[in-house]
């Protein structure tokens, strides 16, 4: 894997071992209860500590957004069979994340997981790379060699970045997973294999198809059971248990303590993050070096993440040096995560997939959408619409009451209001009004439904 592509997966599995941590904590009290039970029915705590148990060994995605919710229910019913799982998600979301889940709750886990990133490796070096060589089979080929079909023998091979395998290894690729047979380069005799495959892609392999560049029959191949991580700005409201994570990490690696004022906090809601969870671990680290141990505030942050009508107070590094409490307890703007959002992250990664349904959160990110990129060509910014009407409307709602707020209720309320004029604007056409967003249309009616608005005048 290339080393901005291994960038993600660390600080998803720093936050699982502080999870481990409160896990254990808590399991220490439960001591007493699970002997009083003993005598009586102890199913309901065997159950419980079961699912610590795997909390503790497994490591899932960080988060409590209904998005990441349904990714973990997904995990979970996949992981103790032998089908092939195909995960898709754009760039930095940790696809990675989910196959090694997927690995260490599956039948398979005391066997190697090996990963492979395909668009890394020349084209020409992947079959070895792959099923390996033997002596002199090629000019360098001082030795044999093991690929990584042998090496991952009875365990799982991650294929990372599947969407960029030339051609040519893609008809190699099919006949291994039909046969479950190999050949060693310069060797003919073949080679049966065990393993489970797990594939990954940041690119649409249907389009592939279209344009005859990735096999239609390898893509039903690969396709038997996919998983779509959702980018960072479609679960904006995991960003506080991100943020904290990384934070953790950086400390564990020697870099200083930094807080994020909840001014800052509510900026980096509003930010699209075209490079997803690994733009906001890199942003953290950074802050983490200029701004340790101190407070964030908006001032500290790079230019792009700060709201456009921003402008520095007088006396912002006065204000900001204020609260830091070093080494102690978590930073202010996640108090309230805590302990409430702590409690339901643990109850999301235990909970079984009937439980995730109808559990759809009050909040969907604004602006944002699955296919917000998608949609960039399709019109001018609609930041930029109103001008210095819109400039001041978005000053007065980034403004932070006395009493502080609710950001989840702030930010719906705010996508609602935006939806309303969008659709008053269009005449109740949800493209056009979709057009004015930024969105797809499809994206925008699924917004209107989770947020309980009536049905449009016309979709088309």
């Amino acid at each position: 894997m290339s080393a901005t592509e291994i960038a993600i997966v660390p600080p998803a599995e720093w936050g699982e071992a502080r999870g481990r941590a409160a896990v254990e904590q808590r399991a220490g009290g439960l001591a007493p209860v699970a002997e009083r039970a003993q005598s009586g029915d102890g199913t309901a705590i065997g159950r419980a500590g079961a699912k610590h148990d795997e909390r503790a060994r497994v490591r899932l995605p960080t988060g409590t957004s209904y998005a990441i919710r349904g990714v973990i229910g997904l995990i979970r019913q996949v992981a103790e069979h032998e089908s092939t799982v195909l995960i898709l998600g754009e760039s930095g979301t940790g696809k990675e994340v989910v196959a090694r889940a997927v690995h260490d709750l599956s039948p398979r886990r005391q066997r190697p997981f090996v990963a492979v990133n395909c668009g890394a490796i020349p084209a020409e070096l992947l079959e070895s790379e792959l099923f390996g060589h033997e002596r002199g089979a090629f000019t360098g080929a001082v030795a044999a060699r093991k690929g990584r079909f042998e090496i991952a023998e009875g365990g799982t091979l991650f294929l990372d970045e599947i969407g960029d395998m030339s051609p040519t290894m893609q008809v190699k690729l099919l006949r291994v997973l039909q046969e479950r047979v190999f050949e060693r380069v310069g060797n003919h005799v073949p080679i049966r294999c065990n393993v489970r495959i797990i594939a990954a892609t940041h690119r649409n392999l249907e389009d592939a198809i279209a344009h005859s560049t990735f096999r239609e029959d390898l893509f039903h191949r690969l396709n038997v059971f996919p998983i779509e991580m959702p980018p960072l700005r479609e679960r904006i409201e995991d960003l506080p248990l991100l943020a904290r994570d990384f934070i953790a990490h950086n400390v564990a690696e020697g870099r200083g303590h930094v807080e994020l004022s909840p001014r800052a906090l509510a900026a980096l809601a509003l930010h699209r993050w075209p490079g997803n969870v690994r733009e906001l671990a890199n942003l953290i680290e950074r802050l983490s070096i200029v701004c340790g141990g101190r407070m964030a505030d908006i001032g500290r942050l790079p230019p792009k993440y700060r709201p456009s009508d921003w402008t520095p107070e007088p006396d912002a590094d006065a204000g900001e040096a204020q609260g830091m409490i070093a080494g102690e307890g978590e930073p202010r703007f996640l108090e309230g995560f805590a302990s409430a959002d702590s409690e339901r992250l643990g109850d999301a990664q235990s909970a079984e997939p009937r439980d995730l349904v109808g559990a759809a959160p009050a909040l969907e990110p604004p602006g944002g959408g699955a296919d917000a990129d998608d949609d960039a060509d399709d019109g001018a910014d609609p930041r930029t619409h109103d001008g210095a009407a819109d400039s001041a409307a978005a000053s007065d709602q980034a403004l932070l009451p006395q009493a502080g707020l609710d950001l989840r209720a702030h930010l719906a309320a705010i996508e609602r209001r935006l939806i309303e004029q969008a659709l008053e604007r269009s005449g109740g056409t949800v493209a056009h009004a979709a057009r004015l967003l930024n969105l797809r249309r499809t994206t925008l009616v699924e917004k209107m439904r989770k947020l309980g608005m009536s049905d449009p005048v016309t979709e088309d």
